[in-house]
């Protein structure tokens, strides 16, 4: 049964809706940068140990609602999770960040890919939505936030798959790409069909949101991105379920340093664009006008500096998109790892009190709900 949302702020930003304030959530909400996730990581042993058991997962997806007022819950996982099932072997050495066992390099290599069994060898993910779900509801019976889901793109998939992990120049993916762009066009057809059949289940499970994580998109050359991620990105956006439960179901995409694409990745069919830091976002919202709403984009090393300047930051990017519908506030990247907890909360809070202030619905300048005054916010 379908819960009634205590804050809906979120959902409604995305379709483009007025809204009484900007909604925040952030791109790595639950990590490592809060204390609490790290002891949660250190009980389950590893990264894997923790994003595969259903419990840990939903444990560490509420671990930032509980800290900050923030408008929305994102699921814990990992993009990864799509190969992984393809029986390539995932693994997180220590120190060195994902690793596959079996990278995908030859022509028998793509000649195995296939779909992968979403309700089989990806179970632990819908059972961590409806886990989460459940979880999100009040003692009154009222979800406190929208559940996100979400997936790694076609592209940013091979790039982790022909790789066998990260990669600082792509080398061995865009080789393929050039010299055999057969075989890299059967990895991607592959891989937006799985990414497809993902997300519905994340859908069917409980996501009131779904994401699509275009990292690498960026380290694609103007032309070769269309062909090869945008592509790929409208090939998922078009078999997405798009309504549950009756309520509306938004998509989001990101492609990082994909401002250049702007208006391209908006006709894709999304409800909202990610844009990084290095795009404006006043000019990213004239150029889209109201096909789409926006999300971001701060530079994620803000939080590093002291709150007064995380405050200014945070009104100058909100002044920037003005008084518009369709604005969902986040960072331009995953917030790092080294970010102090607290400077999180004078962010939220920042676009919160100031966005209320653009809008003319929230208390005077200096104000937040439940305290008393204590001067400028600056």
């Amino acid at each position: 049964m379908a819960h009634p949302l205590l804050n809906d702020t979120f959902l409604r930003a995305l379709l483009r809706q007025p809204t009484e304030y900007t909604p925040v959530w952030l791109m790595r909400q639950a990590g490592r940068y809060l204390p609490e996730y790290n002891a949660t990581r250190s009980r389950a042993g590893s990264f894997l140990g923790l994003a595969k058991n259903p419990d840990y997962a939903t444990e560490v997806t509420l671990q930032p609602l509980d800290r900050y007022p923030l408008d929305a819950a994102i699921l814990f996982s990992d993009i990864l999770t799509v190969p992984d099932a393809m029986g390539l072997g995932l693994d997180f050495a220590a120190g060195e960040g994902p690793k596959f066992a079996r990278p995908v390099r030859t022509e028998e290599d793509v000649a195995r890919l296939a779909v992968p069994d979403i309700d089989g060898t990806l179970r632990y993910v819908t059972d961590a939505v409806r886990q989460i779900r459940r979880a999100l509801v009040d003692a009154q019976g009222r979800q406190r936030v929208p559940l996100i889901g979400f997936s790694g793109s076609p592209w940013t998939l091979a790039c982790y798959m022909v790789e066998g992990g990260g990669s600082d120049d792509f080398r061995t993916v865009k080789t393929m790409l050039y010299a055999r762009p057969d075989l890299m066009h059967r990895i991607l057809d592959i891989n937006a069909k799985s990414v497809a059949a993902y997300l519905n289940a994340q859908i069917e499970a409980g996501a009131q949101a779904v994401m699509i994580f275009d990292t690498w998109g960026g380290a694609l050359a103007d032309g070769v991105y269309q062909r090869f991620s945008l592509h790929y990105i409208r090939e998922v956006v078009q078999q997405l379920k798009r309504e549950h439960d009756g309520a509306r179901v938004p998509v989001i995409t990101f492609t990082k340093g994909g401002g250049l694409w702007l208006e391209e990745i908006a006709a894709t069919g999304v409800d909202a664009v990610g844009l990084d830091w290095t795009v404006n976002l006043g000019r990213a919202r004239e150029l889209v006008g109201d096909r789409v709403a926006l999300q971001g984009n701060l530079d994620p090393t803000v939080l590093f500096s002291p709150p007064s300047s995380i405050r200014i930051e945070a009104r100058a990017l909100l002044d920037s998109f003005g008084d518009h519908p369709g604005h969902v506030f986040n960072l331009g990247h995953g917030i790092s790892q080294f970010t102090p907890p607290e400077h999180v909360a004078e962010l939220v809070d920042e676009v919160h009190r100031h966005s209320r202030a653009i809008r003319g619905t929230g208390l005077p300048a200096g104000l937040t709900a439940g305290t008393a005054p204590s001067g400028p916010a600056v």
